[in-house]
């Protein structure tokens, strides 16, 4: 079996529609301004479109136009959202993909590395079991909130970011970033169960968010245990977490900013194993971006150009 696959090679059934991983990178670094703003999603309207069609999201594309994908990842998940259900379907489908991703990431680190120490691939087999039960778990979670695989597009960012070929960096981005992420997402996905009196998804996301914390650990521990004696190579580990980190921020819609749409779970996070200082500096590097206010007059505009384009092509008036 091949070893260092790229992300574009992750196999998927029919189900599946992929979207390019361009625009995810792409809005952690977008700046504080409407126009950049609308400049970029013109820019990416046509790739939008194309991962929406044959899902879903096609329908929210038709009437929204690319400020859907603004929207959806930039707002907080809130139960008098006149668009919750939606927004609660494409959050899950993320997180089921993302479960498939983590799975593949940790089955890739047992595989890439044949001269690991024995403790490191017993670690990451035991991440793989806990994987494929999460996945089993939200795949249930979607079917309890109306969804099913494939309903929306997969981004394969996740994996993306955490593949490295240093054995050390591939458990900063796995292990601290991704595992990181969904400490997070979680912790904000139980916070939507408890307003919503949904104690079957409260349970479940929390048996989940139990183990994250252990893979979380494990990353700590190699991290350490690859870099032991050389500091430099140690840096470099941390600088790629961080970098990935960055790229997890989504332009602020991850961070510690009041209007983010997923705040940095602190708690979870220290129970982890994350210091202080990784938490301040999380905390700095994922505030940049776009504040609501901004994402807001921009999904506006983009939503009216939208419409104007839909109906010059149909001959009627904007």
């Amino acid at each position: 079996m091949k070893r260092f696959i790229d992300h574009q090679e992750l196999a998927r059934d029919s189900r599946f529609v992929r979207q390019e991983n361009t625009l995810s990178t792409v809005m952690s670094e977008l700046p504080d301004d409407v126009d950049k703003v609308v400049e970029v999603f013109e820019a990416f309207d046509p790739m939008i479109e194309k991962a929406t069609r044959g899902t879903s999201a096609e329908a929210l594309y038709d009437e929204y136009g690319p400020s859907f994908a603004l929207v959806a990842v930039n707002d907080p998940l809130k139960p008098t959202d006149s668009a919750v259900k939606t927004r609660l379907m494409m959050r899950m489908h993320g997180i089921f993909v993302g479960e498939l991703q983590a799975l593949e990431g940790a089955g890739r680190s047992l595989w890439d590395f044949p001269d690991a120490p024995w403790e490191f691939k017993m670690n990451m087999a035991r991440q793989c079991w806990d994987e494929a039960r999460h996945v089993q778990i939200f795949e249930k979670l979607l079917d309890h909130v109306g969804a099913k695989p494939g309903m929306y597009p997969e981004s394969t960012f996740l994996f993306e970011c955490a593949c490295s070929d240093d054995p050390a960096m591939r458990v900063a981005g796995v292990n601290r970033g991704l595992e990181g992420l969904a400490c997070d997402v979680f912790r904000d996905m139980i916070r939507y169960a408890e307003e919503t009196d949904d104690e079957k998804m409260k349970q479940a996301i929390d048996y989940v968010l139990a183990d994250e914390l252990t893979h979380v650990r494990f990353g700590s521990e190699w991290v350490r245990e690859f870099t032991k004696g050389d500091p430099e190579h140690y840096e470099r580990a941390q600088d790629f977490r961080r970098q990935v980190d960055k790229q997890f921020s989504f332009g602020g819609s991850r961070s510690d900013r009041e209007d983010a749409a997923i705040p940095i779970a602190t708690e979870v996070r220290k129970e982890a194993g994350f210091t202080e200082e990784e938490l301040s500096e999380l905390s700095t590097l994922s505030a940049d971006g776009p504040s609501r206010v901004t994402i807001k007059a921009a999904a506006k505009i983009l939503r009216e150009r939208h419409k104007a384009r839909v109906a010059a092509r149909e001959g009627a008036p904007a």
